[in-house]
C-alpha cells in the first residue's frame, strides 16, 4: 500500500533527516510515498498538499534545519468533520500507512484518527464519497510515530529528534557568554525552552556546570532564595568570575507558582548587588543546522518506522519508534502519551518525586549527577575515607576528557576521598608528576577541548618499577584512567604486573575517550561525537562550495586508525555516496561500481557526490589512488576534489553529547571505585581478581563494567579494534539511503515493548 509522511505541528532540527530516510526506505521497499505538506492542515485541505515524493525530492536536505514539508497547528483536525475530510483525502490516493513526526499532541491526534478510522470509512460510504470495495480494501490505518520535540518531553524515549541540536544552540550561547565574563564579573540568567519539561535546562546545566538550575519537575525547596544567594557568594569568594543560572521557561516553586528569569535577576541584584543579565534563548533553539547525532538518530528512526509500517497488522497498536540507550525499540503510542500526561498530572498535584520518576531513567540520573557536581558540602560534613584516588589521561586528546576529569574529581571529593591528578600520562606517572587536585581546580573544565592534564601515548610496560614506586610514595588506593586504545593496553599491562608489584593490586577502571571509538567493551567513547560533528560540518561546507559548479565529487579522508566508525557514521550523517572502511574489504570492482553509480547520479538533478575514506581502510587504495581513479574514470562527466580532514577532528570545544557523556560515565566510574574501596575498608584487602580491573562502557542499553581479562578475547590487537562492532549493522542503512541495493537486518526490531517508569 501507499505510505505518507506527515510532519505534525512542531518543527525541529533533524526532521528532514527523518523525512529523507522514510521516503528513501519507502521507495526502496517498493511503496509509493506521499508528502503531506503543512501537517494535519494539509491532510484536511487535500489537493496539492498531498503529493507523491520521489528519490530526488529529499536530496540535499540533511543539513537543513526545520522541515521541508512544513508543519502547522490545525484546529480543523481536532474536530470530527476535519478528520472525515482528512480520511477522504487519504483514501483518494489509497494511503493507509501514516508516519507522523511530531510532539505529544500530534501523536495523540494520530492515535485518535486511527481509532476512528473504520467509523469514518462507514460515514464516507453512507455519504456516497467512497464505495463498498474501498471500505473493505482500506479497512485499516497503520500509524507509526517518531518523536520530534526539542523538550525531549516524551516518556519512553531516551532522546527525541531535535533535542541534541537544541543543546548545541544553547551551549554555543553559554560558551560565548563565558568568554565575555572573563573581563567582567557577572551573573547570567539564561532562560531555555521547556514549558512542562526541564530536560533541556537540566542537560545544559550539566554540560556547562551551571551554579543553579530551575526545573518544572523538581522545584527548589522552601527558602531556596537564601540558599541560592549563599551559593553564588561562595562561588564568588572562590574566585569564580561568572555565575550561570539556567531556568526552564516553565520553572515553578513547590506551590506551583512560576519562577521567572526576571524574578531571579531582581533577587540577585537586591540581595547581592551583582551585575546581572537575563538572556532568553527562545526560538533560536528550534533552528540551525541539525547536529550529527540528530541526523543519525533521525535516519535510524526513519528506517525503523518504515519497517514497523511494513510489519504492522490490524492487531498491532500504533507505535512509536525510539532509542533506548543505543538500541532501537518500538513502544505503544498510547502508553507513551499516557505516561507523558501522568507526569503533568503529578506536577499539577505537586507530587514532584513521582514526576521525576515517571520522566524515566536518564532524567532522574541527570538530576542526581547535576546535584552532586554543582553543590559541595562543607569539608567538615564529608566523612573522610582516607583513600587516595588518582586520575590520569592516556592516549591522544579527545574532546570531553576534561569534563570527565572534573566529574571524577568532584564525585571523589564528595565521597570523601583525596583526589590526585597525574600529569602527562604514564610518562608523567613514572616521573612523579602527581598533585592533589581540589573541587575548585576543575571549575569551568566541561567546555574545554583537549586534555588539561596532558596526555601521551606512552604505555606503562617500560616503567613498571617507577610507576609502582610512585603508587607507593603517594599511597594510591585506586586508579581511574581516561583514554583510548592505549589506556586499554596500559590497563592490561598493569593488571599483568600485579603478581610482581603488589602496588597494582588496587581497583582500576578505564573510561573510554578517543575520537576513533575503537575501545572494546563500549558502543561509544568520549570525543567521537565532537569529531563526527566536525566531519559533518566540514562535509556540509564542502558540499555547499559545489553548489555553483555542476557535477563535482569530493573525496574526504577521515581519522580513526583502522576503525571505520567516523567514516561510516560521518557518511550516514552527511549523506555520502560511499564510505570506504577497513572492516568491509573492497576491491577494484567495488570502486568501479561506485564510479558508475556516481556517473548515473550526475544525470539526475543531484549533481554532486561525496565519498568518505577511512585513513587506514586499505594499504594500496590510498586517498590519492582513489582520487586519481575517480578523476580518470569520471572524465567528461564529473571532476574531483580531495580533502584530508586530519587533526581538526581531535580538537575543538566538546559537543554537548561528549560533555554529558563524559560527565555521567566518569561519575559512574568513580561510584564503582568508592564501592570497591568500601568493601575493603579496614581489612587492608588486596585486589587481585579480574573484576577489579575494568572498562566502563555502554553496551546496547546498559552501562556495564567489563573486566579487561574478558575483553581480551574480543579484541583484534593488530588493528586495535574490537572484533565485533555494533555500528556495522547500520552500514546497509547508509547504502540504501544512497540508492544502493543492500540487505538491512531487521531481526533486532519488531518486538513491541512496554514503557517502564523508573524507580528512583
Amino acid at each position: 500500500g501507499s505510505s505518507s509522511v506527515t510532519i505534525a505541528p512542531v518543527s525541529t532540527a533533524g526532521m528532514n533527516a527523518a523525512v529523507r530516510a522514510v521516503v528513501r526506505m519507502g521507495i526502496y521497499v517498493g511503496a509509493k510515498v506521499y508528502f503531506i505538506y503543512e501537517g494535519y492542515q494539509g491532510m484536511v485541505d487535500g489537493g496539492a498538499n498531498i503529493a507523491e515524493a520521489d528519490w530526488e525530492s529529499v536530496s540535499s536536505i540533511l543539513q537543513v534545519g526545520g522541515t521541508i514539508i512544513g508543519s502547522a497547528r490545525c484546529q480543523a483536525f481536532r474536530t470530527r468533520e476535519g478528520r472525515l475530510k482528512a480520511a477522504c483525502n487519504l483514501l483518494q490516493r489509497g494511503i493507509t500507512n501514516l508516519c507522523v513526526i511530531g510532539g505529544d499532541g500530534s501523536l495523540t491526534g494520530a492515535n485518535l484518527f486511527r481509532k476512528e478510522w473504520s467509523g469514518l470509512l462507514e460515514e464516507l460510504a453512507r455519504n456516497g464519497q467512497i464505495d463498498k470495495e474501498a471500505v473493505q480494501k482500506y479497512a485499516y490505518l497503520n500509524v507509526v510515530g517518531m518523536v520530534g520535540s526539542i523538550d525531549n518531553d516524551f516518556c519512553g524515549t531516551d532522546m527525541t529528534i531535535g533535542t541534541d541540536s537544541a543543546l548545541h544552540r544553547i551551549i554555543e550561547v553559554i560558551d560565548a557568554i563565558m568568554t565575555t565574563a572573563q573581563s567582567h564579573q557577572r551573573t547570567f540568567v539564561l532562560e531555555v525552552m521547556g514549558r512542562h519539561c526541564g530536560y533541556l535546562a537540566l542537560v545544559s546545566a550539566l554540560a556547562c556546570g551551571a551554579d543553579w538550575v530551575f526545573l518544572p519537575e523538581s522545584p527548589p525547596e522552601e527558602g531556596w532564595e537564601e540558599q541560592m544567594c549563599v551559593k553564588l557568594s561562595e562561588n564568588r569568594a572562590r574566585k569564580k568570575r561568572l555565575n550561570i543560572i539556567i531556568v526552564a521557561e516553565g520553572a515553578i516553586d513547590t506551590q506551583n507558582k512560576p519562577i521567572t528569569s526576571e524574578k531571579i535577576k531582581e533577587l540577585v541584584v537586591t540581595q547581592l548587588g551583582y551585575d546581572t543579565r537575563v538572556t532568553i534563548l527562545g526560538h533560536v533553539q528550534r533552528g540551525g543546522t541539525p547536529s550529527a547525532f540528530d541526523r543519525i538518530l533521525a535516519s535510524r528512526m526513519g528506517v525503523e518506522a518504515v519497517i514497523a509500517l511494513l510489519e504492522a497488522t490490524p492487531d498491532t497498536p500504533a507505535c512509536v519508534v525510539s532509542l533506548n540507550g543505543n538500541h532501537a525499540v518500538r513502544l505503544p503510542l498510547m502508553e507513551c502519551v499516557q505516561m507523558t500526561q501522568d507526569v503533568q498530572k503529578a506536577m499539577d498535584e505537586r507530587r514532584f518525586q513521582d514526576a521525576v520518576r515517571l520522566r524515566g531513567r536518564s532524567f532522574a540520573g541527570n538530576l542526581n549527577t547535576y546535584k552532586r557536581l554543582a553543590i559541595k558540602l562543607p569539608d567538615d560534613q564529608i566523612p573522610k575515607t582516607n583513600c587516595n584516588v588518582a586520575v590520569i589521561n592516556v592516549g591522544a586528546p579527545a574532546a570531553g576528557m576534561n569534563a570527565a576529569v572534573r566529574s571524577a574529581v568532584r564525585v571523589g571529593i564528595a565521597d570523601g576521598h583525596r583526589m590526585l591528578a597525574i600529569y602527562d600520562g604514564f610518562d608523567g606517572f613514572a616521573k612523579g608528576q602527581i598533585k592533589e587536585i581540589s573541587w575548585t581546580d576543575v571549575g569551568g573544565w566541561t567546555g574545554q577541548g583537549g586534555s588539561i592534564l596532558g596526555t601521551k601515548r606512552v604505555l606503562p610496560g617500560k616503567y613498571l618499577e617507577e610507576i609502582a614506586t610512585q603508587m607507593r610514595a603517594h599511597s594510591i588506593n585506586a586508579l581511574l584512567i581516561i583514554g583510548g586504545f592505549e589506556a586499554y593496553l596500559g590497563l592490561l599491562e598493569l593488571s599483568a604486573a600485579r603478581e610482581k608489584h603488589e602496588e597494582f593490586c588496587v581497583p582500576m577502571v578505564m573510561v573510554p575517550a578517543t575520537v576513533s571509538n575503537n575501545v572494546p567493551g563500549s558502543d561509544f567513547s568520549i570525543g567521537a561525537d565532537t569529531a563526527l560533528n566536525t566531519i559533518t560540518d566540514t562535509c556540509d561546507r564542502i558540499k555547499q562550495s559545489a553548489s555553483g559548479t555542476k557535477r563535482r565529487v569530493f573525496i574526504i579522508e577521515t581519522m580513526g586508525g583502522y576503525c571505520g566508525y567516523l567514516a561510516n557514521m560521518g557518511g550516514l550523517a552527511a549523506g555520502a555516496d560511499a564510505a570506504y572502511i577497513f572492516e568491509e574489504p573492497f576491491d577494484i570492482r567495488d570502486l568501479q561500481s561506485n564510479v558508475e553509480h556516481l556517473t548515473e547520479k550526475m544525470k539526475t538533478t543531484i549533481q554532486r557526490g561525496l565519498v568518505l575514506r577511512n585513513e587506514s581502510c586499505s594499504e594500496n587504495y590510498t586517498t590519492d589512488f582513489i582520487y586519481q581513479l575517480y578523476s580518470e574514470e569520471g572524465k567528461g562527466v564529473f571532476d574531483c576534489r580531495k580533502n584530508v580532514l586530519g587533526h581538526m577532528q581531535q580538537g575543538g570545544a566538546p559537543s554537548p553529547f561528549d560533555r554529558n557523556f563524559g560527565t555521567k560515565i566518569s561519575a559512574r566510574a568513580m561510584e564503582w571505585i568508592t564501592a570497591k574501596l568500601k568493601e575493603a575498608r579496614g581489612r587492608g584487602k588486596k585486589f587481585t581478581t579480574d573484576d577489579s580491573v575494568c572498562v566502563l562502557g555502554i553496551s546496547k542499553r546498559n552501562v556495564i563494567f567489563q573486566p579487561v581479562a574478558e575483553l581480551k578475547q574480543q579484541t583484534d590487537f593488530e588493528h586495535r579494534i574490537p572484533k565485533e562492532q555494533w555500528w556495522l549493522k547500520l552500514r546497509p542503512l547508509m547504502k540504501i539511503l544512497a540508492k544502493y541495493k543492500a540487505s538491512y537486518d531487521v531481526s533486532d526490531s519488531g518486538q513491541l515493548e512496554h514503557v517502564q517508569p523508573w524507580s528512583v
